[in-house]
């Protein structure tokens, strides 16, 4: 297998557009991207588009990047569809990878748009609801005690966050805390749907969701795209591209009636396949679709030990000018959550933090980035996970 690199990327800012197309926002980020690299459409042999919810928004089904890329320059490119939940994203980018990787071409892009928002915001909640499986949606509600009136997924993370506080010393002050922190970050990212200064009592006081969440705690809806460009060292090199090395891409998918294992596998693979350890990650992205979700994954990614997130949230060390931040973004609470461009949407964050771009949320220093999302449900877990490793050239 060929070393592989990601040699640009650029994203649309996320947030609620209803006045933009598919195809609009695919430009943008892919136009971003190839200024990006110093790449041309014309050199591109292979688009992998990911998207979740065009179908159930829109009505657009079967050849949805088809249409999405009109006006990119990369029409006529062979295209694959990919969804894969909310890590459709990472998905494109690891079979991106595949691509050049095992030399069927030399350069793949990976782009990703959604479009949550309508006039109709039913629709939006079939989009989630779809994740389920639809053969048993009356067991599922009735196991979670949803009507399925709500937003079933916050029911999820309702519950994760429910067994996380059984098991460790959390709060729900340490869940807002996650909120307030990433809320501050996304104020210094222009891409970012929302970000500002809260407090933990602005959190906790806010509209309720479901169980210890409120409304601050849980990801939006979210309109945007995302894009990166996938090739080999040497042709980044021709192109006078700064690249960063994709180090490791891992899909993992869980099985019924087992939980807490999925990622904490797919990162142990990821670990094993970038030659690296969790001491070596200097930033990380991850899916905090609801708040509690930051803590627990920071354990399941090896990041600390059982228990231990709270731990750093509280001193700081996940904070930017922390040891190791998480979310300098937003994440997606703050960020936003466009499905089918989140993860990548992680991946242009880490490449410009790996890269020195990001201004007054830069890490300093930053040499290893690692990117974390998770989608569907299979129950009681996730359905799928990703996780991709990024190191600087």
């Amino acid at each position: 297998m060929r070393d592989v690199v990601i040699a640009g990327v650029g994203m649309t800012r996320f947030g609620k557009m209803l006045d933009r197309t598919f195809s609009s926002l695919v430009t943008e980020a892919t136009a971003a991207a190839f200024a990006d690299a110093g790449a041309s459409a014309k050199e591109v042999g292979l688009v992998y588009y990911s998207n979740s919810g065009a179908g159930l928004i829109q009505g657009q089904e079967s050849v949805r990047g088809q249409h999405a890329v009109r006006g990119s320059g990369l029409e006529g490119v062979p295209l694959i569809n990919v969804e894969n939940a909310c890590a459709s994203g990472s998905t494109a980018v690891n079979q991106a990878w595949l691509a050049v990787a095992a030399g069927q071409v030399d350069v793949a892009v990976a782009v990703g748009a959604e479009k949550l928002n309508h006039a109709d915001r039913s629709r939006a909640f079939r989009v989630m609801v779809s994740a389920l499986d639809q053969d048993r949606l009356d067991e599922i509600r009735a196991d979670l005690g949803t009507a399925g009136t709500g937003s079933v997924f916050m029911d999820v993370y309702a519950r994760f966050a429910r067994w996380y506080r059984e098991r460790t010393d959390a709060t729900r002050e340490d869940f807002a805390r996650v909120a307030v922190k990433n809320h501050a970050h996304g104020a210094l990212n222009p891409k970012a749907q929302y970000g500002g200064t809260l407090t933990v009592e602005e959190v906790l006081g806010a509209r309720p969701i479901s169980g210890d969440l409120t409304l601050p705690m849980c990801a939006p809806m979210s309109d945007g795209a995302a894009a990166a460009v996938v090739t080999i060292p040497e042709i980044a090199a021709r192109w006078g591209a700064e690249p960063v090395r994709l180090l490791a891409t891992v899909i993992g998918a869980a099985r019924p009636d087992v939980y807490g294992e999925l990622v904490p596998d797919t990162a142990r693979r990821a670990y094993a396949m970038a030659g690296l350890g969790p001491e070596d990650v200097d930033v990380v992205e991850c899916h905090d679709a609801a708040s509690p979700a930051e803590l627990i994954v920071t354990e399941e990614l090896g990041l600390c030990g059982p228990g231990g997130a709270t731990a750093l949230l509280r001193a700081g060390v996940t904070t930017l000018g922390g040891r190791l931040p998480i979310n300098p973004s937003g994440g997606l609470g703050s960020k936003g959550h466009p499905v089918g461009a989140t993860g990548l949407g992680q991946l242009v964050e880490l490449a410009d933090q790996l890269r020195g771009r990001c201004g007054a949320r830069q890490v300093e220093g930053a040499r290893i980035g690692l990117a974390e999302n998770a989608g569907g449900y299979i129950g009681p877990d996730a359905a799928v996970a990703s996780v991709t490793i990024l190191g600087a050239a």
